[in-house]
């Protein structure tokens, strides 16, 4: 098996691009050779200053799409130069998550993360290989096959959230995961869907992937413009996928009585909000904080990007190669692009 490259971080901004042989597979694995990597607010959160979850020196990466190059033994789903699709992680499938419908919680699930697709080859561990890997059709290009990680998770959290058709529904943030969520809800065939977001280009972008309604956040008339929605009475749904407290906080205040907030962007470490426990009791709130995925949600995902109607491709605004890798962070740093699909 020949050598490949591999961004690592060994230090917050601290990128290097190493050279080394291409890993072996083990006992179910698959070792795949990365056609399409795609950047990540978690990695870029990683690159800017270090994870909880990952030490350094680490690898990065982890949405991404591939041929297989080499199968472990007792692998017999997959063969070298079938092309995949995958998400990074799996669960046991028999712990007491598992058994709970809880795939999301599984202590393996994050355990076997991948992290390392910026790079020509990515080892696949046999709980993703067994769970969450799949082919890939060759009608579908490999840069939207990569966005099944973050299309499951969004999956995942409007499984919760039960939207309808007949809602009015809000998403706060128009980065990624906030327009993945516009889309997804678009293509329910929800009656209205309104997106708040900050700077030019997201909002441009929120208006050409169909929200009905855009709100600068910057206005300070959000709350307002919100509560006219509805007949007076504001949202059914709010998704707020920024990740910031203020964000959270400013969810539940703007939410329809009876209506249902989703709190899908995680907050920095330790953040703390407040929450107004009368508005909470009696306007019956339902307050939902999804995390990850379950295999149901991976299928989903998968069923939709292979359908080809939601139209998640349009997330990708740029194309850059491994060798431009901190180019890639300083572009997401800056705000120019959405997500970029970075090409070895």
């Amino acid at each position: 098996m020949n050598s490949g490259r591999q961004a690592l971080l060994t230090a917050p901004r601290q990128l290097t691009l190493r050279t080394q042989p291409a890993p072996q597979p083990a006992p179910g694995e698959v070792l795949l050779a990365v056609r399409c990597a795609l950047s990540c607010g978690t990695d870029l959160k990683f690159y800017c200053r270090g994870h909880p979850l990952f030490r350094f020196p680490s690898p990065l990466g982890h949405e991404f799409a591939g041929v297989v190059a080499a199968v472990g033994p007792g692998v017999d789903r997959f063969k070298p130069g079938d092309e995949l699709m995958a998400a990074p992680s799996a669960p046991c499938g028999d712990c007491f998550f598992c058994r709970r419908d809880q795939a999301n919680l599984c202590p393996q699930a994050m355990a076997v993360m991948v992290m390392g697709a910026y790079a020509d080859f990515v080892l696949l561990p046999a709980p993703v290989v067994l769970h969450n890997a799949f082919i890939k059709p060759a009608s579908l290009p490999f840069e939207e096959a990569a966005l099944l990680e973050p299309l499951s998770c969004v999956v995942h959290a409007q499984a919760l959230a039960q939207p309808r058709t007949s809602e009015v529904c809000a998403v706060v943030g128009a980065g990624p995961f906030g327009l993945l969520h516009a889309l997804m809800l678009k293509y329910l065939g929800v009656t209205q869907v309104v997106v708040i977001g900050r700077g030019d280009a997201r909002l441009r972008w929120a208006r050409e992937f169909g929200a009905d309604l855009v709100l600068d956040a910057r206005t300070g008339d959000v709350g307002a413009a919100l509560a006219a929605l509805n007949g007076g009475y504001g949202p059914d749904l709010i998704i707020e996928a920024t990740g910031q407290p203020q964000g959270w906080e400013a969810a539940i205040g703007w939410v329809r009585r009876g209506g249902r907030v989703v709190f899908f962007g995680g907050c920095p470490a330790d953040a703390l909000v407040r929450l107004d426990t009368r508005r909470m009791h009696y306007d019956n709130l339902t307050l939902l904080a999804p995390f990850h995925y379950r295999p149901a949600d991976v299928r989903r995902a998968r069923e939709l990007l292979v359908e080809g109607k939601l139209g998640a491709a349009r997330i990708i605004t740029r194309r850059r190669r491994l060798s431009e890798l901190v180019q890639v962070f300083e572009d997401l740093e800056a705000g120019e692009v959405l997500k970029c699909a970075i090409l070895p």
